[in-house]
């Protein structure tokens, strides 16, 4: 069965990703600071629900390769973590932008805002690869169900997403305000976040 080890491992994964600027932190924060709390929120529900279609599918399909193609564990797990070394550059790269300086955004009722939330997360590659590649590095068929583990590894990685995510929506108001005046702060976060996704990428790779 799912070990602590595996949780935490997973928990700290979702954590780096959660944090490193991409689709749904951009759409999120733009909403929220153009829109207000109550729109973040709304279009936070969208990503969620993009959370648990991709759990779901992958839940199925990794159960099915591993039972075929046992080996394939290697592969997916040297593709994850080129992944978030990939990940990682991007945050470190020269020139690169922070999430909470986004663009405005015109007003959009509800029902769109949940629309909008749950195809910016259906669409955004770094959450279809989290779910291909990452995901399955923290399952060992010698432990039982694969199935069982996978979905449990993948509600790990929900709860930490939306928690975080919701936390974003909450306060990106404010904290768009603070560091659009400290641009030394935005290239602080860039680097730690980057720098954290360079570690575990190295840790998964010789894991």
């Amino acid at each position: 069965m799912v070990t602590l080890h595996d949780v935490a491992g997973m928990a700290l994964v979702a954590l780096g990703l959660v944090l490193t600027p991409g689709p749904n932190m951009m759409y999120l924060v733009s909403r929220s600071v153009t829109q207000g709390r109550r729109a973040g929120l709304i279009s936070l529900l969208g990503v969620a629900v993009g959370f648990f279609v991709y759990l779901l599918a992958a839940v199925a399909g990794i159960a099915t390769l591993f039972a075929l193609v046992p080996a394939v564990y290697t592969t997916v797990k040297l593709a994850g973590a080129a992944y978030l070394a990939w990940l990682a550059w991007q945050a470190l790269r020269p020139g690169g932008t922070s999430a909470f300086d986004p663009k405005p955004l015109p007003p959009d009722p509800p029902r769109k805002l949940f629309t909008m939330g749950l195809v910016t997360n259906l669409l955004n590659p770094k959450i279809a690869i989290l779910y291909v590649s990452v995901l399955p590095q923290f399952v060992d068929p010698d432990r039982g169900s694969v199935p069982l583990q996978s979905l449990l590894i993948g509600l790990t990685q929900i709860v930490v997403a939306v928690t975080v995510n919701g936390l974003i929506a909450v306060s990106a108001g404010s904290v768009s305000t603070f560091l659009r005046g400290r641009p030394r702060w935005l290239r602080t976060q860039r680097y730690v976040m980057g720098t954290a996704l360079a570690g575990i990428a190295v840790t998964v790779a010789v894991d």
